[in-house]
């Protein structure tokens, strides 16, 4: 079993802090003095190594300035618009050979039967323009089956 204990602050334990009316503490002279060292390990610009760090140490080290919560929620958004991209792909792709399909298994058959039929038309048309310069060669023969009586 574990137990708890508190243990106080020699210098809270000489004097106790002032507190106002709502419980709050009030901070002195004494403790603002204690915070003004200015010589800090960050502050010397000639211990920091840039060298060895690449791009992603940086921005992994750059994770813990941004809330917890703004990662999650960009986090969200990164895996909603992922998710949203691949499955527009996917269907776009699975359309395009829906109707690419289709079109081959529809539109070949239908091009050959037009092709086929516009040749008949073309041959016919050839026929009747044959017809046509035979009767303007031999006037005479079709009077002549014309004035005989038929029986």
């Amino acid at each position: 079993m574990v137990r708890l204990t508190e243990v106080e602050d020699e210098h809270f334990a000489q004097e106790k802090p002032q507190t106002t009316k709502d419980n709050v503490l009030i901070a002195t002279d004494d403790e603002e003095e204690d915070f003004t060292d200015t010589e800090s390990e960050i502050s010397n610009e000639d211990e920091i190594e840039v060298e060895g760090e690449n791009l992603s140490d940086r921005l992994t080290a750059l994770r813990d300035m941004i809330p917890p919560s703004a990662r999650r929620q960009f986090s969200s958004s990164v895996s909603f618009v992922s998710s949203f991209t691949k499955s527009s792909v996917l269907f776009s792709g699975r359309a395009l050979w829906v109707i690419s399909t289709t079109a081959f298994l529809l539109g070949v058959p239908w091009a050959l039967a037009y092709a086929e039929e516009e040749q008949y038309v073309q041959l016919e048309r050839e026929q009747g323009m044959i017809r046509g310069a035979n009767e303007m060669l031999t006037p005479g023969e079709q009077q002549a089956k014309e004035a005989q009586p038929t029986l």
